[in-house]
């Protein structure tokens, strides 16, 4: 088990507990806090218990906790969750993520209601048997038939990060038997889109048959699907749908490239094939055959003959066979990057390396779990120029907000913080509250003494679109604003975006030299791709910051990095691949 299906059976225990009633609080916040231990460890449980680490040495895991993880490593399963479950239905925890319902009013729709499903909310909601139940009333049920409503027209998908967690597992599996000679993820997983459905796996191999055993047999396979000569599919225990096709060298870059996909980068490619004479199939690109000549061949997808085979090992010359060069798989979704390689002008992605800073993140004196040096030394580490520490304003209280009391305070600490180290420039910084009317959270001779101020929306998400809109332009135009952070608001599977005018706003960034920000949390990945494709347009740069809580999440770093690939940005496009003087310039304008 990986640490995210651990956490997942620990966070439905505790939900259940919730909903039961009558468990003790503590021990409940005991198995969130564990929760949140796990799935921010960057080390799998499994190989901590492995090594013979002692778990009940990690933060929030007692000896009870760590005998609940070495069960669920050794079994897959819990026994206590599953008595649990004796008494309450486990689908209920489902009902839980509809917005507006949490475990306590949950409870009371199972136990008032008989609702045990989504599907019981949604109907007891549209016959209107909500509204008469203590604690909800007509508006709530109105807003969870809605909300019910966007739930179940939501795909089931992965995050990219969870899917990472999942896959990467099964690739070292597959990697370590020595008959594999090549492997690769494709699919929407190698395109770095933000969430994925299902994993396409690609395997090289001359001994098809016991890869394809290796692959069903493996101790995290729920259900095996199928498990031909060459394809397979299974389910993980996590969900997760795997699908794997095992193929020869002469075929293999022809397979990458058509199950990375996008559908419809592939249907652009196909048609160009076609403008020169050629198919381009799963696998290989083949001349079309003559057809006055009758020569026969294998049939096209189209049903034509095919001629000449002329690529089919790698990508590259794949794509060459088509008259291009070879595209990073960021911009395979057909947005104009097949015109722009024809044209030799597909741009200079950023890499990671580019970046000199990040300017977001929080410690001990909001919602952090590190100290301000800690953080300090884990950017320094990185060999970053520069990073801006950006805790909470007052008003997000149940993070410990500062007011500027606590704001004086906090730089008596980084005053001293900062005498002794010399190697990383600390930007003086907040991540400062929008309030309701576009006022900011903190008083102006603060907001003028900061070296970076970041401004973001926490609250009132659901103000009409014409009001969120003057509520951000207000505090875009504010003269000491420096960057607009998680523009949206949403949170990925759990949250949808605020509606605003995001033209408008970018306009205005781009006039007052306002950074729009790409938060890297896999979470959030706000802005999203075509988002800040628009916000290039509209002449506003980029900044990449983690809005890290913890040193591990500077990490996360990377999926913002991925991001930025997929709207086509380069270095020139985000600030904080800037040098330092460059950057405060930039705020300064």
């Amino acid at each position: 088990m990986e640490n995210l299906e651990i956490a997942a059976a620990l966070k439905e225990m505790a939900t259940l507990l919730e909903i039961k009633g009558g468990a003790n609080p503590f021990r409940i916040r005991a198995y969130r806090n564990a929760v949140r231990t796990i799935e921010e460890h960057p080390v799998p449980m499994r190989k901590l218990l492995e090594e013979g680490e002692d778990l009940t040495e990690l933060p929030a895991i007692g000896k009870d906790m760590a005998s609940h993880i070495a069960e669920l490593v050794n079994t897959g399963r819990l026994s206590e969750l599953e008595a649990v479950a004796e008494e309450v239905p486990r689908s209920l925890v489902e009902v839980t993520r509809i917005p507006n319902v949490g475990p306590k009013k949950t409870a009371k729709l199972w136990k008032d209601l008989g609702v045990e499903t989504v599907a019981d909310l949604a109907a007891v909601a549209a016959e209107g048997k909500i509204a008469g139940l203590e604690g909800f009333g007509k508006k709530s049920e109105e807003k969870i038939l809605a909300a019910v409503e966007r739930y179940q027209e939501r795909e089931v998908r992965f995050r990219i990060d969870q899917a990472d967690q999942l896959v990467r597992p099964l690739v070292e599996h597959m990697e370590a038997d020595k008959r594999v000679q090549t492997l690769e993820v494709a699919g929407s997983y190698r395109r770095r889109k933000e969430t994925v459905g299902d994993i396409d796996l690609l395997v090289q191999s001359d001994e098809p048959e016991p890869v394809m055993k290796r692959f069903t047999g493996w101790s995290q396979v729920a259900e095996v699907v199928g498990a031909g000569e060459t394809r397979g599919s299974v389910v993980l225990k996590s969900g997760l749908e795997v699908d794997l096709r095992i193929l020869p060298e002469e075929s293999y870059g022809a397979a990458l490239l058509y199950f990375t996909g996008s559908k419809e980068h592939g249907v652009a490619l196909r048609k160009r094939a076609l403008e020169r004479g050629l198919s381009i199939n799963e696998y290989a690109v083949s001349e079309l055959a003559d057809e006055e000549s009758g020569e026969e061949g294998t049939t096209s997808t189209t049903g034509r003959e095919l001629g000449k085979r002329i690529a089919g090992r790698t990508e590259e010359e794949m794509y060459e066979a088509l008259g291009l060069p070879w595209i990073p798989p960021e911009l395979r979704e057909n947005r104009g990057e097949i015109e722009a390689a024809e044209k030799n002008k597909l741009p200079k992605l950023i890499e990671q390396g580019d970046l000199r800073g990040d300017l977001q993140m929080h410690s001990t004196w909001s919602d952090g779990k590190n100290s301000i040096e800690e953080m300090l030394e884990a950017c320094a580490a990185k060999d970053y120029e520069y990073f801006a520490l950006t805790d909470h304003s007052k008003a997000l209280a149940m993070t410990g907000g500062m007011d500027a009391e606590k704001l004086a305070r906090q730089w008596e600490e980084i005053d001293e913080i900062v005498e002794t180290h010399d190697e990383i420039r600390f930007l003086r910084s907040m991540e400062v509250d929008i309030l309701a009317e576009g006022d900011l959270d903190l008083e102006e001779e603060w907001l003028e003494r900061l070296d970076v101020v970041v401004v973001s929306v926490h609250s009132r998400f659901n103000l009409p679109e014409k009001d969120q809109t003057e509520r951000i332009l207000a505090a875009v135009r504010h003269p000491h604003v420096n960057i607009l952070a998680h523009p949206t608001g949403r949170i990925i599977n759990e949250r949808d975006p605020f509606p605003f005018d995001l033209d408008a706003v970018f306009e205005a960034c781009a006039e007052h030299s306002v950074a729009v920000e790409l938060n890297a949390h896999p979470s959030r990945l706000d802005l999203k791709d075509t988002h800040l494709m628009r916000a290039k347009e509209k002449g506003a740069k980029i900044v990449i910051s983690t809005d890290a809580h913890r040193v591990g999440e500077l990490d996360l770093i990377s999926y913002g990095v991925e991001q930025a690939r997929r709207a086509w940005l380069g270095p020139a496009d985000v600030i904080n691949t800037w040098p330092l003087r460059k950057l405060l310039g930039f705020f300064s304008a």
